[in-house]
């Protein structure tokens, strides 16, 4: 059961870092999943009266405020249009609309959860967390950092001539993610991103060529190479095993599910 002493709607930020730096304080996100938690919460803080909850697209990047729905994310027409549909498809199988509705980017940020559909498709775009004290940080970094007592703020997403893809398997339509993978393909090379290892997601990049820095790439020389990454990031992930799969089946799926997303990036049909 989740028991919260003193609840505080903030007016500011400075107010809501000062009251998060007690140990026994905790931010609001959507309370989709910190209700399921059996804990005490000595003062809950509710940032839904800060206007954190848009998308504002610049000429150069998208800023996603902490309490955005999920719903917003994967409904929005440039964010998707950026990366080619890759934000909706990472956010469609969580739970449902309903639930969607309610679950923050910040939240689903901020908690790191191995089981992540957002932070796995985050990170292999070029984005960044902004913080009320330690601003800007690359959602490499923060993926790797332990929890600090900073206010996240926004998401960044920079734009860029890019293609994305996101591919997950799933035992049940709704359920976690036995394994996903997240590719960002653009002019230095490639991000792929591999989440529910079942531990936190986790970054692969490579300089290369591909079909967005060499037009005249052949499908079948694109293939070939995406087989070659494929079996690449299957050496080099580690995985591991839990209640929904071994640690042998995500390994496998590490190599079936990044072709697939390079492929589909790439402009390739999908291969197995």
């Amino acid at each position: 059961m989740l028991k919260i002493k003193e609840y505080v709607k903030v007016n500011s930020l400075e107010e809501a870092y000062e009251l998060n730096q007690k140990k026994s304080s905790r931010v609001l996100g959507g309370m989709v999943w910190m209700k399921m938690m059996n804990r005490s919460v000595g003062t809950a803080i509710d940032l839904s009266g800060l206007g954190l909850d848009t998308v504002k697209e610049t000429e150069d990047e998208f800023v996603i405020g902490c309490m955005t729905s999920l719903r917003t994310l994967e409904t929005h027409a440039g964010l998707n249009a950026c990366t080619d549909g890759a934000v909706r498809e990472s956010l469609r199988h969580i739970v449902g609309v309903q639930f969607r509705n309610c679950a923050t980017a910040g939240g689903s940020i901020y908690g790191r959860f191995g089981f992540s559909d957002v932070l796995t498709m985050f990170l292999a775009l070029d984005s960044y967390v902004e913080f009320y004290k330690g601003g800007r940080v690359s959602m490499e970094e923060f993926a790797e950092k332990k929890a600090d007592r900073d206010i996240l703020v926004n998401i960044i997403v920079k734009k860029h001539h890019q293609r994305s893809a996101y591919v997950s398997q799933r035992n049940a339509k709704t359920d976690f993610p036995v394994l996903a993978c997240a590719v960002c393909l653009d002019e230095e090379g490639m991000r792929l991103s591999i989440g529910a290892r079942p531990g936190r997601a986790a970054l692969l990049k490579e300089k290369m060529d591909t079909p967005v820095n060499k037009k005249d790439m052949s499908a079948g020389e694109w293939s070939r190479q995406a087989e070659l990454l494929a079996k690449k990031a299957a050496e080099r992930v580690v995985t591991g095993s839990n209640m929904r799969a071994s640690k042998e089946y995500r390994t496998h799926l590490v190599r079936v599910l990044t072709k697939r997303a390079l492929l589909a990036a790439g402009g390739m049909e999908n291969g197995n």
